[in-house]
């Protein structure tokens, strides 16, 4: 590793999280100008939220199936491109139809960025620091969160929903340079057969067990975020015109929770540290559910739920490379399907008590179920493998 404070090796991969974060979250802050354009409604808008995601979970295994056996600069550097040119024709779709078809390609190369990514952060780590440089690469997308969503949101309400398009093809050509100037060459898989080969780690039960862990008890946080803003307008008495200032709250968290993730994996293990954020996550949500009538309260909670909303995102992702030996990039790609699977569930699920006449507390009970079987199933994994040694290819890609 080297001495600096800032490793510049990990920074285009940093600034690439910031362009997917981006062009993923701040949309949905536009959605209504986007409509108008358009002359539909919001709901069909909507429909370019879940295009993205089903880009995100089919394109995550074939991208990274077919370009495993290249060099992953050049495979990082081909995600990117197609990254940059999708959101960048995003910027000049004529109707409904251009749009839902490229906001699904736009989806496509974010799995397998993240993917390649995770494995390529492990790689350039110090021994014992991997799951930090993993959560330095996710540090972009809470960044995201925290600063550029709510900068765009706001260039797009107050000039044209398209400069947000363009501002994230602008991210991600600035990724693109930075890739090719400062990401080390490194060696791809030789020996590299076909998909089916490459998705051997899935007859591990390991790997369906981090699968699991991510998918439900992390899609618990989903189903408080999914419905915070008539949380806070209708339960807790924030004010509409204040919801950004509580957006950056939450974004704050996420870089905080996002670091403190990578630190504690390295620190104390991966599969320990998330078992320890999924308990936490189960005494946040209930917090947000006897304590979201006082403000004060709500503003606290906003922060800590961001928080540990990031926060096993590194944790998770060494659990998942541990798992998959010889397939940690597709390891790390399905990775990136579970997280969008979490999202849809948590909402999904979240919304249930809401089409009953329940009042918006009632989601986050709703998660503290998902956190809490995400929480026996972590257990569960620990039991089984969770004092494994490090594996002959953890100690292969360490050398690296």
């Amino acid at each position: 590793m080297r001495n600096s404070v800032i490793d510049k090796r990990i920074l285009p991969l940093t600034i690439g999280g910031l362009g997917i974060g981006t062009t993923e979250f701040a949309i949905m802050g536009l959605l209504p100008d986007i409509a108008r354009s358009f002359n539909i409604n919001i709901p069909q808008a909507g429909h370019f939220i879940s295009a993205y995601a089903i880009g995100v979970v089919l394109g995550a295994p074939l991208l990274v199936g077919y370009s495993v056996k290249f060099p992953p600069k050049k495979v990082l550097m081909a995600m990117m491109a197609l990254f940059t040119f999708f959101n960048g024709l995003s910027a000049l779709a004529p109707g409904y139809t251009a749009m839902m078809l490229l906001r699904f390609l736009s989806g496509l190369p974010h799995g397998a960025f993240f993917g390649v990514g995770a494995v390529v952060a492990s790689r350039i780590a110090g021994k014992g620091k991997e799951a930090r440089y993993i959560a330095l690469m996710f540090t972009g997308l809470t960044v995201a969160n925290l600063a550029m969503v709510p900068l765009v949101t706001y260039i797009g309400h107050t000039f044209h929903w398209r400069w947000y398009f363009a501002v994230v093809s602008g991210i991600g050509l600035l990724t693109f340079i930075s890739l090719r100037w400062w990401l080390p060459a490194m060696d791809g898989k030789n020996d590299a057969g076909n998909i089916a080969g490459e998705l051997r780690f899935l007859k591990n039960k390991q790997s369906w067990y981090v699968l699991l862990i991510t998918a439900i008890g992390f899609g618990g946080l989903f189903t408080w975020f999914s419905y915070i803003t008539p949380l806070m307008t209708e339960v807790s008495g924030i004010s509409q015109g204040n919801m950004a200032y509580i957006m950056v709250l939450a974004g704050g968290g996420m870089v905080v929770g996002n670091l403190l993730g990578g630190y504690l994996a390295d620190r104390i293990g991966a599969a320990r540290t998330s078992a320890l954020l999924l308990f936490l996550m189960m005494t946040a949500l209930v917090g947000v559910f006897f304590f979201s009538t006082s403000t004060a309260a709500s503003v606290v909670l906003t922060f800590l739920c961001g928080g540990l909303s990031m926060s096993v995102a590194a944790p998770v992702n060494m659990m998942m490379m541990r798992a998959a030996p010889g397939g940690e990039m597709m390891a790390a790609a399905f990775m990136q399907a579970a997280f969008n699977v979490a999202n849809a569930l948590g909402a999904y699920l979240g919304g249930i008590p809401l089409e009953y006449g329940m009042p918006y507390t009632y989601p986050s009970l709703v998660g503290v179920g998902m956190a809490l079987i995400g929480l026996v199933i972590a257990l569960r994994y620990m039991t089984q493998f969770g004092h494994q040694p490090v594996m002959m290819h953890e100690k292969r890609m360490l050398s690296h």
